[in-house]
């Protein structure tokens, strides 16, 4: 029997040579792929927007893992088991920065101790824009300075921020940002994107030098269409810059000095505060002085103080969607975001 069988083997072998071979294949090359997956760093990032960029940066090596998902807020979040686990393994966590996710602050500490923490808010380069207290109703006494900023001075940072410090009996009431100096919405400005996509690239490339280059073209891939989207977004909100609007909070300030639209007044300074009715009522008195103009929700919050003070005025409402609460996670879903702020922008204003 043994006779038998081994020229039988020998004959069964040479007579299928190429399925021996895809035979003997498929296993290495299922292995070669669970390896790469598994020489990948374990990359975590805070809020939709900077995981969009990261997700750009690491496509074709992983996919970071997103913290605050669906259509949560940063601003009122509360950290999940599965969430700790994630800081717990990560080797990279993208961040903006306490100001914004204090949420995060503590687990950061406890959890991500072996973790690279890179906290986006300090990347070079950044325009950085201070808060406005009173909830922006001054008049714009910049706005012929609107392009310059557009330009990108970078020490806007340091600058004082009591320009809009009036209406301080109301405004007690609001969050203090006792975080820091500046507003925390850096995304919103392309190329504030831009100067946070270098920091990225930059640490995700010190934390896994293996993928240096699939980083690197990435990231110039991003950089280009970062700036494709900003001359597009100029040519979206031309027409409309002008009219001024009402927003639900103040969280559009770096996509006002990018474009120079006129945001004249935010129902509330933070949303995780409802505003007294003293601020409800002034509100509603500028929209009446305003005339035709729009009013803008944001998906993660309660409309209902939109509607009154859009109440008996000739004011439309609209949605505007900040931290892409809406939107699918993905690499698509910054270009996504900023257009639909455009969009809603430019559709709301064009009928007021």
């Amino acid at each position: 029997m043994k006779r038998a069988l081994g020229p039988a083997l020998k004959i069964s072998a040479l007579r299928m040579p190429a399925l021996a071979i895809p035979v003997l294949a498929i296993p290495t090359l299922l292995f070669s792929g669970t390896m790469q997956a598994a020489d990948a760093p374990v990359v975590v990032t805070s809020i939709k927007p900077i995981h969009s960029l990261v997700s750009a940066i690491m496509q074709g090596v992983s996919e970071p893992e997103l913290i605050v998902d669906g259509a949560a807020s940063p601003h009122t979040y509360n950290l999940k088991p599965s969430n700790a686990r994630a800081l717990q393994d990560a080797k990279v966590i993208f961040w903006v920065g306490p100001g914004l996710e204090a949420f995060l602050e503590k687990p950061l500490q406890a959890l991500g101790r072996d973790a690279n923490i890179a906290a986006l808010d300090d990347a070079p380069g950044l325009v950085k824009l201070p808060f406005r207290e009173g909830g922006a109703f001054e008049p714009h006494d910049d706005a012929p300075e609107h392009e310059s900023a557009s330009g990108h001075e970078h020490d806007k940072a340091d600058a004082a921020h009591d320009a809009d410090s009036g209406h301080a009996s109301d405004h007690d009431d609001d969050h203090d940002h006792d975080h820091g100096a500046f507003d925390t919405h850096l995304w919103l400005d392309p190329m504030n994107a831009k100067a946070m996509a270098a920091m990225i690239t930059t640490t995700l490339v010190a934390a896994d030098p293996a993928n240096a280059l699939t980083y690197q073209g990435n990231a110039k891939a991003l950089d280009d269409k970062l700036d494709a989207l900003d001359t597009e977004i100029k040519g979206m909100v031309a027409p409309v810059k002008d009219k001024p609007f009402i927003v639900f909070h103040d969280a559009y300030q770096y996509f006002e000095h990018r474009y120079g639209i006129r945001v004249s007044g935010s129902i509330t300074v933070s949303p995780e505060t409802i505003p007294g009715a003293e601020r409800v009522s002034e509100i509603h008195r500028k929209v009446g002085e305003l005339g035709a103009t729009c009013v803008f929700a944001e998906p993660q919050f309660e409309p209902r103080l939109v509607n009154v003070v859009i109440e008996g005025t000739r004011a439309k409402s609209g949605v505007l969607d900040p931290e892409a609460a809406t939107l699918k996670a993905g690499p698509d879903l910054y270009f996504n975001l900023m257009r639909g702020i455009a969009n809603n922008m430019k559709d709301c204003l064009s009928g007021a």
